[in-house]
């Protein structure tokens, strides 16, 4: 059956230039002049051609497509990052597939049969086999880190400065008129969690307040583990007046339970969250937080990897480190 499906060469006679040409100008754009390619462009909407993106991507040895290694789905702290990453591909047509690190072997199967051009990574925790999709004889496609990232590796990375950040919540908290300031923290392996208690410490000491291990509670940036920080805050005998909690997932479980035990804040206790999820402008009462610019981490991370995926080099985008900045909120407040 014949569909009178219009052909590159129907696009290049509209336009008066070389197949050739055309193929140029739509999938190496900087090969021809701007004049040419708006020429192309122009024939292409004229003639109604779609490019064949699995026909060119076969003959590229390419799969038209990149995978997004994410720790944990169900964490709403990602959605902003994966919306940034797709909107920034999307013009270059690869699709983006998005894995939970938690089906580890599944993700091994997949990657060793070189099903993707290029990875960015969210995990930092995964194993190295994993990451370098195969055994050495096969190519590996270009990686990106973006928010966590494994320390003395190369690889370009998109993070914050989480250091800096934990430093922020310490000092407002300080502001506020608090010395008894608690840390409820991320998983001990993990890089978040261990910059961000740094970032508490170093804090600490600079406004001369005391240093309590006991106050260091362990969680794992998740509602449950907030919950839990707050169960164990309740059993001490001496409280700090503040907490400062490593994700907003975890200050909003601190907070809710706390709640249900006649615990009011921050009328009773100050608490400050990390990340600036969507629910935090919501709760009650409103979390102050440190802010991630989230969706910038996303879209500088996709426009990094098509760099490295165009063989440009991984020195145009090593490293990036993103700002972040206090939103203060209702859930801290004076001491007093």
């Amino acid at each position: 059956m014949n569909r009178n499906y219009p052909r590159i060469r129907d696009v290049a006679e509209a336009a008066g230039v070389s197949t050739a040409t055309v193929s140029r100008a739509l999938s190496t754009p900087d090969l021809v002049s701007e004049d040419t390619r708006a020429i192309v462009l122009k024939a292409v909407e004229a003639t109604g051609y779609r490019v064949n993106h699995a026909a060119r991507n076969l003959r590229r040895q390419q799969t038209g497509g990149i995978v997004v290694l994410v720790p944990n789905l169900a964490n709403p702290f990602f959605s902003a990052i994966l919306s940034g990453i797709t909107s920034a591909m999307a013009p270059s047509g690869y699709n983006v597939l998005i894995a939970d690190t938690r089906q580890g072997e599944h993700i091994r199967d997949y990657l060793h049969n070189n099903r993707a051009d290029g990875l960015i990574v969210l995990d930092a925790n995964l194993p190295e086999d994993v990451l370098s999709a195969g055994a050495p004889e096969r190519h590996h496609p270009p990686i990106v880190f973006a928010c966590e990232w494994l320390e003395n590796d190369t690889r370009p990375k998109v993070v914050i400065d989480n250091v800096y950040g934990a430093g922020l919540a310490i000092d407002h908290l300080v502001e506020l008129g608090h010395q008894r300031i608690g840390h409820v923290m991320g998983p001990p392996d993990n890089v978040l969690t261990i910059t961000r208690a740094e970032g508490t410490r170093r804090a600490l000491a600079k406004h001369g307040l005391t240093l309590r291990p006991d106050w260091f509670l362990e969680g794992d940036f998740s509602l449950a583990s907030g919950a839990e920080a707050a169960r164990r805050w309740l059993c001490m005998d001496d409280r700090p007046t503040a907490m400062f909690c490593s994700s907003d997932a975890m200050a909003c479980g601190f907070i809710g339970e706390l709640h249900h035990r006649g615990v009011r804040v921050p009328d009773d206790v100050s608490v400050v969250g990390f990340d600036n999820i969507d629910i935090s402008a919501h709760f009650v009462p409103a979390l102050t937080t440190i802010a991630q610019p989230r969706t910038r981490i996303g879209e500088t991370a996709a426009t990094c990897l098509l760099s490295l995926m165009k063989g440009e080099g991984e020195a145009i985008c090593q490293p990036h480190v993103l700002e972040v900045e206090l939103i203060k909120r209702q859930s801290a407040a004076r001491l007093g």
